[in-house]
């Protein structure tokens, strides 16, 4: 998920702080994304303790 490999961070000359300006909110979508999939997971799991 995500960036190809490399995508910034083999930019010759770019410092850390540098690649991490340019990633700026680029990865949000996809860590939202991860975050939604584990509570749904864990709403799924409390749902299915509490039936029973």
């Amino acid at each position: 998920m995500g960036l190809d490999a490399g995508w910034v961070t083999d930019v010759p000359g770019l410092s850390r702080t540098e690649q991490l300006r340019l990633l700026g909110n680029g990865v949000v979508p996809q860590q939202g994304t991860a975050a939604l999939h584990h509570l749904r997971q864990i709403d799924l799991v409390d749902h299915s303790e509490r039936a029973a």
